[in-house]
């Protein structure tokens, strides 16, 4: 039974496993349609969070910066950035802050190529069903934001 009191921690780790359990098959399904789509639209999924992550922020953003916020290591974010420049999708511009650490900014071309695969991606997510309600969204988004507070960060991605 669904109850509405908070679990102690003995039935909350073995039930919060279980979401782990769903989002790493989740994810790795969601990325391999990325990749399989990315001959039509030049996106690895390395190439689509560098580019995802600059139309959130709006502005151009240094590699290490790009690689704080992804959790990524910047020598990852440095050749997905320089993939991303072989496709024009991304140009580099100086950075008056830092004179060898450029800032990269999305072209037009790239902002067309995230826009489109997040449109493609929407329309999929619209089709997913089982009646699910701004409620239920917004208490997995909770959830997930709590598991993620709760994991401690590592200087190993970085």
């Amino acid at each position: 039974m669904v109850g509405n009191s908070p679990l102690p921690p003995d039935e909350l780790g073995p039930r919060l496993a279980e979401v782990y359990a769903v989002l790493g098959p989740l994810y790795r399904r969601v990325a391999r349609l990325v990749e399989h789509d990315s001959p039509r639209n030049g996106l690895s999924i390395g190439v689509r969070a560098v580019l995802e992550r600059l139309e959130l922020a709006g502005t151009a953003e240094t590699v290490p910066q790009i690689a704080r916020t992804l959790e990524l290591s910047r020598q990852f974010v440095q050749r997905m950035v320089n993939d991303a420049l072989e496709q024009d999708f991304v140009v580099l511009k100086p950075n008056p802050a830092h004179r060898r650490s450029s800032l990269v900014d999305l072209t037009d071309a790239g902002r067309a190529a995230i826009n489109a695969l997040q449109r493609r991606e929407h329309e999929t997510m619209g089709r997913v069903g089982g009646d699910l309600t701004e409620a239920d969204i917004e208490t997995t988004l909770r959830v997930l934001r709590h598991m993620l507070a709760a994991v401690p960060e590592t200087d190993g991605a970085r």
